[in-house]
């Protein structure tokens, strides 16, 4: 059976999401070049690129760009707003030899996708692998504790959504995942489900896998993270 990921990321996700913020991604590139300062020749892989907004803006910055996402679909929206090399393939099996990258960065939650903590755990060694010693990788990822505050535990009623679309967001029993539940004007059923780590669950995580934490923000703009971030 396909796991949720494997069949949501496809022309029904761009129909319902069709603007992702572009000035975001040329927001979150510029404050990591004034972090990392990076150069031309940085080898960089953008880890579940998806629709290639991340990749054109690393693209218009000058640095060597490798995208990596597991939806054909995807891919080929990326193909259309960059030229950097693309690979299809799924994070937990990266085809991209140890140490390889300079930066390795893993944008807009799109991590915690698993059923278990242990796969968790070693996806994230897995990307940091792909980084040099001394390179950077980045995590860019929801605020848990806030998401826990505003969603209640246990599936409610659904809402009207985009394109006669319906949706509900709740937390499993636990509270150890959020999950938005979709239904298609036309009753096709789709779901998003996100593992809920903490800040510090992530770094934990990092440490365990060979990183050391260096930043950790609330914003964009390079701000603390607050309870509100």
């Amino acid at each position: 059976m396909p796991e949720w990921f494997e069949e949501w990321f496809g022309e029904e996700y761009l129909a319902l999401y069709p603007h992702r913020g572009e000035e975001d991604a040329r927001h979150l590139v510029s404050l990591l070049g004034r972090l990392i300062g990076w150069g031309a020749d940085w080898r960089v892989l953008d880890i579940c690129c998806g629709p290639g907004r991340h990749a054109r803006a690393l693209d218009a910055a000058g640095l060597a760009v490798t995208g990596v996402d597991l939806s054909p679909t995807l891919l080929r929206k990326a193909r259309e707003v960059t030229d950097a090399p693309l690979v299809r393939a799924d994070i937990r099996a990266l085809p991209i030899r140890p140490r390889a990258m300079d930066a390795s960065l893993n944008l807009f939650t799109s991590f915690g996708y698993f059923d278990s903590d242990e796969e968790h755990a070693a996806t994230l060694a897995g990307m940091v692998g792909t980084v040099r010693r001394g390179g950077w990788f980045v995590l860019d990822f929801l605020n848990a504790d806030l998401v826990a505050s505003r969603i209640a535990e246990g599936a409610g009623s659904f809402e009207h959504g985009e394109g006669g679309s319906q949706l509900r967001r709740y937390r499993t029993t636990g509270g150890r995942y959020v999950v938005k539940e979709i239904v298609l004007a036309d009753g096709r059923r789709f779901q998003e489900r996100v593992r809920l780590f903490t800040a510090a669950d992530l770094m934990t995580m990092l440490t365990r896998a060979g990183a050391s934490v260096r930043h950790c923000f609330g914003d964009y703009d390079g701000g603390p993270q607050q309870p509100t971030s």
